[in-house]
């Protein structure tokens, strides 16, 4: 298992500009295609644990995904809006870069710097 694992998304430009300060410092990363892998609610609980968030906190909220599936509603439960990641994986914060127990989003890329 690599030190450093990215939920990347190559589209995403600061996905990209995440991975290549992670590329200047390290050669140990595993890049996780999260629009292109299944997704487990394992998985997201996990990042959710490590980054010291709630399902919420981690939504791209601008997503046409989360528009129009009213994920704004607030009585919606965590076990609601991670089943609403399970099937609609691109309101999922992207970057998020995770080291053992460690975790950021990218959002700026250079946050990655706090996990060297």
């Amino acid at each position: 298992m690599a030190e450093y694992t990215i939920l990347h998304n190559p589209r995403c430009s600061k996905s990209r500009q995440t991975l290549a300060i992670l590329e200047k410092h390290t050669d140990d990363i595993e890049v996780f295609l999260y629009l292109e892998k299944d997704l487990t609610t394992k998985f997201i609980k996990n990042i959710l644990k490590v980054l010291k968030l709630d399902a919420r906190d981690i939504l791209r909220k601008n997503e046409q995904d989360f528009k129009h599936n009213n994920l704004s509603n607030k009585d919606l439960s965590e076990d609601d809006l991670i089943s609403a990641m399970l099937n609609y994986p691109k309101i999922i914060e992207r970057p998020i870069v995770i080291k053992g127990s460690q975790g950021i989003i990218g959002r700026p890329p250079e946050n990655v710097l706090e996990l060297f």
